[in-house]
């Protein structure tokens, strides 16, 4: 017969010290939303946070281009300067104008964005070809 330690745990010990250790499930990120208002068509569009705004737009059948940007789009790499939109409301939601759009825009009133350089983050209103 072996001696007994007092200092080794069963398996089953074990066990019911991790069940105990475990409290709570770490929460799962909450779904975060963004809606995105088009003026002039007057609708409504919801995103995820961090939505590009030309691609949403694009979606949603929303038309950001005149005649001119249909023909000589990018195709959203900011380097055209055709989908511009004017922020209506909620400037703050969008991410910070960047570079290419300080180049591209720097004539133009500081409520202008280029569509594929804007991410929603929060609740937006915009005019599509000001």
């Amino acid at each position: 017969m072996q001696p007994v330690n007092s200092d080794l745990q069963s398996p089953n010990d074990n066990l019911q010290s991790r069940e105990a250790e475990i409290v709570q499930e770490p929460s799962k990120p909450s779904f975060q939303s963004a809606s995105i208002t088009f003026v002039k068509e007057d609708k409504v569009v919801f995103a995820t946070q961090g939505a590009n705004l030309r691609l949403k737009a694009i979606e949603n059948n929303i038309d950001l281009y005149t005649f001119k940007g249909k023909m000589m789009n990018c195709g959203g790499y900011g380097q055209c300067g055709t989908c511009i939109i004017e922020v209506v409301e909620g400037m703050e939601s969008l991410s910070p104008r960047t570079d290419v759009e300080n180049r591209k825009l720097k004539k133009k009133p500081e409520t202008y964005r280029l569509a594929c350089q804007a991410l929603v983050n929060g609740p937006v209103s915009v005019k599509t070809k000001p």
